[in-house]
């Protein structure tokens, strides 16, 4: 007797619109291989140029699930069955292409089986998902717990960073004992800790214009955590493009926004914000701070619109911006409408391919001074050779409490155009913050007003206490 092999809905064109075929082969690799081989229009499908199993397609051999095994070598007999199932984008799959469920997955899931609007076959749609989820941090973080929990099938994260103790207050993914650790390493762990039924798919990258069509394309849904504007707009336009939906989550201080942002159905992130902030005027967490609990909050609503997109059950937030206020505890929804002259996904787009983001988001295209930074070991020689100098601290108040340079003068940036009588232009002046940025915008305030002799700290107080002052606590 041959092996029963089980073709999906998508792939039957490829080989005469058949449900099943019976093959000969003592492996999977064997029966991969003669199927291909006698319907070579369907390889293409099933396999990537450099022969291995395409990432969206699973096999499962009488219901199991091989995929933590080494798939091609795995042993069959006459009589299995092997099942080749491919994504399914938006939880919209044909029932009989779903994959099962194990006793196993039963048990684990049974609060969701439960659920009218989830159900076996919404399980099951779960499971057949793959979903991206760009940053491993704040956002990232309780979204893939929370999807991995739910049983999302495969889960794709982006990340290019390593965990650092400062991560701790709030990216709940990792731990103390994986810092200095690559955190798409320590939240391939945690995930599989939680739930060793996900696959985790990792790209240890930075998301780029000549990356990010590749890396995208084979997910249905991407969920965005990233914590800069560039890579936000990079990860809206790629999703427009390839007509996926785009899950988004910012977060500040103590305020959040969640969306859907799904061309087909509704506006995109550029008819909300057709153009980011000038560079430096929104800061970003490391600078403007974050309280540790909102990324929980935001993250999870991402999960949660993640699933429910999934299943098609509810009402997603295509359409609907909802701000949230720590502070006071509130949610309020905007209603958003889709913008016809948008570059992107409007009537007429002008952006019909991935640009440079950065230049876009004018990052690069600061005002430059010769001379505009000096560093740490730097400053503390001239320092020495020159009393005379003066040290502006930039940052705010209760910053300055944490730690402090001796000697420096605070004057917050925001109160620096009011207090420009009290500093002495002929004197050699160097701004410092806690990383540069908000020096650099100081020196801008400055330069403008007449002070010639302006520098900025390279890398801030951090540096000065990495290469200068090592008892100064770093924050």
């Amino acid at each position: 007797m041959a092996v029963t092999v089980l073709i999906p809905t998508p792939l039957r064109p490829f080989v005469g619109g058949r449900d099943t075929l019976e093959l000969e082969g003592g492996s999977v690799g064997e029966l991969l291989d003669r199927l291909t081989g006698e319907h070579a229009a369907l390889k293409p499908h099933l396999f990537a140029t450099d022969g291995r199993l395409r990432s969206f397609v699973n096999v499962y051999v009488n219901d199991r699930d091989i995929r933590q095994l080494a798939q091609r070598e795995t042993p069959v007999q006459s009589g299995d069955t092997v099942s080749i199932i491919p994504s399914i984008a938006g939880g919209t799959a044909v029932a009989d292409v779903l994959p099962k469920l194990s006793h196993e997955e039963i048990l684990r899931y049974s609060r969701h089986l439960i659920l009218p609007d989830v159900g076996v076959e919404g399980q099951q749609k779960l499971k057949a998902a793959r979903v991206l989820l760009v940053g491993a941090g704040g956002l990232g973080s309780p979204a893939a717990l929370y999807l991995a929990a739910a049983g999302v099938g495969t889960l794709g994260l982006v990340d290019f960073d390593v965990v650092d103790k400062t991560n701790l207050q709030r990216q709940i993914l990792h731990g103390t004992s994986t810092v200095g650790v690559s955190k798409l390493e320590s939240a391939t762990a945690r995930i599989h800790d939680l739930n060793p039924n996900v696959r985790v798919e990792t790209f240890e990258t930075r998301l780029t214009s000549e990356n990010a069509l590749d890396i995208i394309r084979e997910f249905d849904i991407v969920a965005d955590g990233t914590d800069n504007f560039p890579t936000r707009y990079l990860v809206n336009d790629a999703c427009v493009l390839l007509d996926k939906p785009n899950v988004y989550g910012s977060i500040f201080r103590f305020e959040g926004q969640a969306s859907v942002f799904y061309a087909r159905q509704g506006p995109c992130y550029r008819c909300l914000y057709s153009e980011p902030p000038p560079p430096g005027l929104v800061p970003s967490c490391a600078e403007g701070g974050v309280l540790g609990v909102l990324p929980g909050i935001i993250g999870s609503i991402q999960a949660m619109e993640t699933i429910k997109l999934i299943l098609g059950a509810g009402q997603p937030l295509i359409g609907r911006l909802v701000l949230f206020d720590a502070l006071k505890l509130q949610f309020r929804e905007l209603k958003l409408e889709k913008d016809p002259d948008c570059p992107v996904c409007g009537a007429h787009p002008t952006v019909t391919e991935l640009i440079d983001y950065q230049a876009f988001c004018g990052i690069g295209a600061e005002p430059a001074y010769d001379g505009a930074e000096i560093t740490a070991e730097e400053l503390r020689d001239e320092w020495q050779r020159n009393p005379e100098l003066v040290v502006i601290d930039v940052r705010e108040p209760h910053e300055h409490e944490i730690a402090h340079i001796d000697g420096a003068v605070l004057i917050p940036l925001g109160e620096l155009p009011d207090r420009l009588g009290e500093l002495d232009g002929h004197r050699e002046i160097v701004t410092h913050c806690h990383h540069g940025a908000r020096s650099l915008k100081a020196l801008e305030i400055l330069k403008a007003a007449g002070f010639s002799k302006v520098r900025s700290l390279r890398g801030g107080i951090d540096a000065w206490a990495v290469n200068v002052d090592p008892s100064l606590p770093r924050y």
